[in-house]
């Protein structure tokens, strides 16, 4: 690396704002709700568009149900060492039809739209680094990109993907949303997602009352007693977010069930409380009614390392470098990919991606003139990445 490979990838990178628009315009535009592989695959054929245009090697590792994980590499010709990693996803939370209601859009600064911050722009950024990287070379290493499919669902086909190219990678940047306040991600909590079914007995609720047995009365006594496993002090937190169950109104309940999501800092913490849940849905407060519990998905912590932390001191130098203001690692409660390339030990950091907000809502935003700083860090993050 030289300070004129650098010195070209920068003034690249700022002549790519309005391709990394329009690509991003291209994508916020296609459907990708993380059970549409229709939409998820349609979305990664036009980053298979960007790749071919710039000679970066692409390849699918496909999948039945799912959208397939799509991988691309800068290559170093005659290096043996490890690449560093470039990650994102390219599902969103919005269902089918979402992208005609509310196509990408610019007010001022701020473009809406989508998955727009969560994490299409994200995605954007890491292709257009590849690129440059591609095209000035002085990576000290190869450069790998995965974009994967699933993770607003827990990663179900992504994770051992993630996990495998996180064992092989020397470093992990993953371009989830910069934070509101411009800094970046370098821990999250974990996250366990769960389902409990309740089954009771049907009785007409007027005319044979006692011989019912609510589902939905155990269904309160359990959400009650998961709440008041919350400990906010240990950020552990429990919500009950989604509960259905019940015939008709004029119906002793028959069944119900209930939806978990248990957020956790300490991974210690994740098998005390899961635990504490196991017994609460094995013990019955309404006599005759029983339950069952499934773990619908998860997401490991992430822990900042000390290899992690020097990997942030590189990053935070080169955002100087880019122009941004000084920034900070976070804290954030919700959870990433990032955790599973942390667990298996390869320096991670999150949040590389363009600032936005109200992710997850019909208000996500994302700022515009973030685009080409945050791109920027990442890239000369690469350049300056210490190989052994």
């Amino acid at each position: 690396m030289t300070t004129s490979t650098e010195a070209a990838v920068t003034e690249w990178i700022a002549s790519q704002k309005q391709p990394m628009i329009d690509l991003l315009r291209d994508v916020v535009n296609i459907d990708s709700g993380s059970y549409d592989k229709e939409g998820i695959d349609a979305v990664a054929a036009r980053f298979e568009q960007h790749f071919a245009e710039h000679g970066i090697e692409s390849w699918r590792e496909p999948h039945d149900v799912y959208g397939d994980a799509l991988h691309a590499l800068v290559a170093k010709p005659g290096s043996n060492e490890k690449p560093v990693l470039l990650m994102g996803h390219r599902d969103t939370v919005f269902p089918k039809g979402e992208a005609a209601r509310r196509p990408f859009s610019i007010d001022g600064s701020r473009a809406f739209g989508p998955g727009i911050a969560d994490m299409k722009a994200g995605v954007v950024i890491n292709v257009f680094v590849a690129a440059a990287l591609q095209k000035f070379g002085g990576a000290p290493c190869p450069v790998k990109v995965l974009i994967t499919a699933d993770e607003e669902i827990a990663s179900p086909s992504s994770r051992p993907v993630i996990e495998r190219e996180g064992r092989a990678a020397r470093a992990v940047y993953n371009s989830e949303p910069g934070r509101p306040t411009g800094n970046i991600t370098t821990s999250r909590k974990g996250g366990v997602f769960m389902r409990f079914e309740i089954v009771g007995k049907a009785a007409h609720s007027g005319n044979n009352f006692a011989d019912g047995i609510s589902a939905i009365g155990e269904l309160a006594h359990k959400i009650v007693q998961i709440h008041a496993l919350t400990d906010m002090a240990k950020g552990i937190t429990l919500n009950v977010g989604l509960v259905q169950g019940g015939q008709s109104v004029n119906t002793t309940a028959p069944h119900a069930e209930g939806q978990i999501d248990l957020r956790y800092i300490d991974p210690a913490d994740r098998a005390t409380t899961l635990a504490a849940i196991e017994q609460i849905i094995a013990t019955s407060t309404v006599p005759g009614t029983t339950a069952k519990l499934h773990i619908n998905g998860e997401f490991l912590p992430l822990v900042q390392s000390e290899a992690s932390k020097a990997m942030f001191a590189v990053y935070r130098a080169a955002a100087g470098d880019a122009g941004l203001p000084t920034l900070d690692g976070e804290f954030a409660g919700g959870c990433a990919d990032s955790g599973f390339t942390a667990s298996v030990g390869t320096p991670t950091l999150c949040g590389l991606g363009p600032v936005g907000g109200n992710v997850h809502t019909p208000l996500e935003w994302l700022d515009l003139d973030s685009i080409v700083p945050r791109a920027t860090t990442l890239a000369l993050a690469i350049l300056r990445t210490e190989v052994a």
